[in-house]
């Protein structure tokens, strides 16, 4: 009975998550699909993947059907051995996204009960971070594996928190399956940022056990952590090896056309302006507690009533062309380019963490100070020149990730604990009045007071335009007036909601300090306020109307018109889609194409389209198999294009050219005839050795086998021959054979892969069979093992100790 009376208040409130995710994603219950754009795109990446999967039951490793040819390690590909894959979908059993939400819950709470914060105030804090609209808003958008990676930071933490409070075993087994869990959901830069704010806790940490003499204890604990993360990374070998190995050919990899004027952070990593376009302005720092300071992402209907409807009725405009314009103005004019919603961390909770920051002290609050501040500072990117510099040219990887601003993921943590202990020092009768109050005093009179300016002169403060709006500004002052005097009327809306919810707070807190309410009433009332405010927000991005039926999810994925003339024929070959754009995957749902949608790209095929295709260079048009490709007419109608001198999927060329380096092989594309020459690096010369090419009318090749993974060519060769195949190069995986006899495969122009082919009829073959998977699938195996059997081993000791496997107090 005493171990159900303390263990039913948790599944009690598990159950409350449950049911709380399922509530907010309601449509969910009735079979209705939330409309992510990003997943819709990902899904047309994959189905070539999961189509092969479905008929063979067999897992490929390369997706042929974008960007000309890539790996799958990270499209969703299935590895041997992937036991957390199996563990995280028991734990993410909810409908998606309703899972989704259901993690931040769950993780987070676990994370307050580590940090000894009471039940219900877990609670209340589970709520502000789950509900934090930023993470709602990613779901919405689709940005699913970020979320996911997001959701298990607090469980990480707590792992680490419980090493450091002396819970040595337990402590180290939860970091070791919360890494593993972590590295599972396969978003490397929001593990990064984790990665970054672990850091500063283990600062934290060290100088508080150099102030106490504990040096010994800090090193032993670093010690179980060090084990414990790299038990949880072991367990996701085969994922993060396959990763290295790809991202390396990727734009995040080697620039293989720098220059001397380029960069040493960009020769081996991102552009500068690429990492930084999405950078968060300072000013817009602000709509963390004023939601719409700044507007909203997505234009809005600005209504019959606005300044700028009736700015256009006054110029002579019909109303319906008026509605029609009001209804889609933007209402956004920070400093990023586009943003879907402002990330609202909830006014109640930042007021609460101020309050938190103030009341408590020692480690915790430098470490969610220093945590704060470097978030807030590396999200303000450009807008913060020196520090983002510093931080791309000297802390490795950075250079390796672009949108700086989401690094505010680690405020969005950060800022819900620091509430909680606000809450928690509050509750706290040690803590003397005068004190209470004269920090209580300090965090209304902030935030309460830069609401009420806002309010009563908010119009003045800003200049409501956004970086690209300059000119607009000049050309039609009077309509970016009226725009000008809608943003304000907004702005001055929401800060007066925040300065209401802040009033409301601080009434709850004040009349519990002068004992007027009870704690469990007040907490009560601070959970309400909380979950208002922030839910009120997030309905404002994703709401029943996100969501759309099964039936109206599968028809963006039914052919067009033009998709079903090129349908037409079977032959094998690449369609490229200019009409919707590079980075676009429309194409890759039904055909094979050198179109696609990923962070990752190949560094190859960017190259390729940036600086050969989008120019109109024909000749690489024709060597990378494009028989088709789609434009706009005149009439803006979608419209399929057949090259009619394509090289086809392989042939024989008349001459090999030989040249000095990447760069030297890039720019001979522009003047080669591809069907003729073939260009390789002087580095594989001598490996080719005195072997020369002749073509001739009788030699001929053709393609019998086409599966992702596996590709075959009948051959007759009247000489001994060299043949370049439209297939990406890729060093890793890929064998060729001949008969049977496995054979070199040469790198050609830029891309592709040449092989010496001897005289006579032969069958030559393609399979990607990457070692990587293996040694990967080996090593994840053994590690899985391991921690569980280390989990089975702690659960016996645990009972021998204490007679109960429940028990997880300090460990001397």
């Amino acid at each position: 009975m005493p171990l159900i009376k303390r263990f039913l208040p948790h599944l009690l409130v598990i159950l409350g998550f449950i049911l709380i995710s399922i509530l907010f994603f309601n449509p969910v219950l009735s079979g209705k699909i939330l409309y992510q754009n990003d997943i819709k795109l990902y899904q047309s990446m994959a189905k070539q993947q999961n189509d092969y999967r479905t008929e063979t039951g067999e897992e490929t490793f390369w997706n042929n059907s974008a960007y000309g040819g890539m790996p799958t390690y990270q499209m969703g590909a299935k590895f041997p051995h992937d036991y957390m894959d199996k563990l995280d979908r028991i734990i993410r059993f909810l409908p998606r996204p309703a899972d989704y939400l259901f993690l931040y819950l769950l993780s987070f709470y676990i994370l307050m009960l580590a940090m000894r914060i009471p039940w219900r105030m877990g609670v209340v804090g589970a709520l502000a971070f789950g509900f934090s609209t930023y993470l709602i808003i990613i779901i919405g958008v689709g940005h699913n594996s970020k979320a996911h990676a997001i959701a298990y930071f607090p469980l990480v933490i707590a792992g680490i928190i419980m090493v450091f409070q002396k819970r040595y075993l337990w402590g180290a087994l939860l970091t070791a399956l919360a890494m593993g869990l972590e590295i599972q959901a396969n978003h490397y830069q929001m593990t990064y940022y984790l990665g970054l704010l672990v850091a500063v806790l283990g600062i934290s940490y060290l100088i508080d056990a150099i102030k106490k003499k504990q040096l010994p204890h800090f090193f032993k604990s670093a010690g179980f952590l060090i084990v414990a993360v790299l038990l949880g990374l072991a367990t996701n070998a085969t994922t993060l090896l396959s990763t290295s190995e790809y991202a390396k050919t990727s734009i995040r990899g080697k620039n293989l056309l720098a220059d001397a004027t380029t960069s040493s952070s960009e020769k081996n990593g991102l552009d500068y302006n690429y990492i930084t376009e999405y950078s968060y302005g300072k000013q817009e720092s602000l709509n963390l507690f004023v939601p719409k300071l700044m507007g909203l992402g997505r234009a809005s209907d600005l209504g019959k009533d606005s300044a700028f409807y009736q700015k256009l009725i006054e110029l002579g405009q019909p109303p319906e062309q008026a509605s029609y314009y009001a209804n889609g103005t933007p209402l956004y004019w920070g400093a990023q380019p586009f943003v879907e919603a402002p990330p609202y961390l909830g006014v109640t909770v930042v007021f609460l963490a101020l309050l938190g920051l103030l009341l408590v002290k020692g480690r915790l609050r430098w470490w969610l100070l220093g945590g704060m501040i470097l978030s807030l500072t590396l999200s303000w990117g450009k807008n913060f020149d020196f520090l983002t510099r510093f931080f791309i040219d000297y802390v490795p990887l950075y250079n390796k990730f672009r949108a700086v601003s989401s690094i505010q993921v680690i405020l969005e943590l950060l800022v819900p604990i620091a509430a909680v202990f606000g809450l928690h020092r509050w509750f706290n009768d040690k803590i003397p009045f005068e004190e209470k109050k004269k920090k209580f005093l300090i965090s209304l009179g902030v935030f309460g007071g830069l609401c009420l300016i806002f309010v009563l002169f908010g119009g003045s403060l800003f200049s409501f335009k956004s970086p690209s709006e300059v000119q607009l500004a000049i050309e039609q002052p009077m309509i970016f007036d009226a725009i000008k005097e809608d943003r304000i009327t907004i702005m001055k809306s929401d800060s007066l909601r925040s300065l209401i919810f802040i009033l409301l707070t601080s009434g709850v807190l004040w009349f519990m300090l002068k004992k007027k309410l009870s704690e469990h009433i007040a907490l009560v009332c601070i959970g309400v306020l909380i979950v208002v405010d922030l839910v009120s927000v997030d309905r404002r991005s994703v709401d029943e109307e996100s969501f759309i039926s099964k039936r109206e999810y599968r028809s963006f994925f039914q052919p067009t018109a033009v998709d079903k003339q090129i349908m037409k024929d079977d032959s094998y070959y690449r369609v490229l889609d200019q009409a919707r754009g590079f980075n676009n995957s429309h194409t890759n749902y039904f055909f094979n194409s050198v179109n696609g949608y990923s962070a990752v790209r190949p560094r190859k095929m960017d190259d390729l389209y940036y600086g050969h295709i989008a120019k109109g260079n024909l000749e690489v048009i024709n060597m990378l198999n494009i028989k088709y490709v789609i434009q706009r007419n005149k009439e803006g109608k979608l419209e399929a294009q057949q090259n009619p001198s394509v090289n086809g999927p392989a042939w024989f060329v008349e001459e090999i050219k030989y040249v000095e380096d990447y760069r030297s092989e890039f720019d001979a594309l522009k003047t080669i005839k591809t069907k003729e020459t073939a260009v390789i690096r002087k580095e594989y010369k001598e490996e080719i050795g005195a072997f020369k090419t002749q073509r001739d009318s009788v030699s001929t090749i053709s393609i019998s086998k086409t599966d992702p993974n596996h590709l075959a060519y009948n051959v007759y060769a009247d000489k001994p021959g060299f043949v370049v195949f439209a297939e990406t190069y890729y060093e890793n995986g890929w064998k060729a054979f001949i008969d049977d006899k496995e054979q070199p495969i040469y790198p050609v122009n830029y891309m592709l892969r040449g092989l010496k082919v001897p005289q006579g009829k032969h069958k030559i073959e393609f399979k990607f069979d990457p070692q990587v998977v293996k040694t990967g699938s080996a090593i994840t195996l053994t590690s899985s093992i391991i921690l569980a059997l280390l989990i089975i081993g702690g659960l016996f000791f645990q009972y021998k100790k204490t007679g109960s496997l429940l028990s997880l107090e300090k460990e001397e």
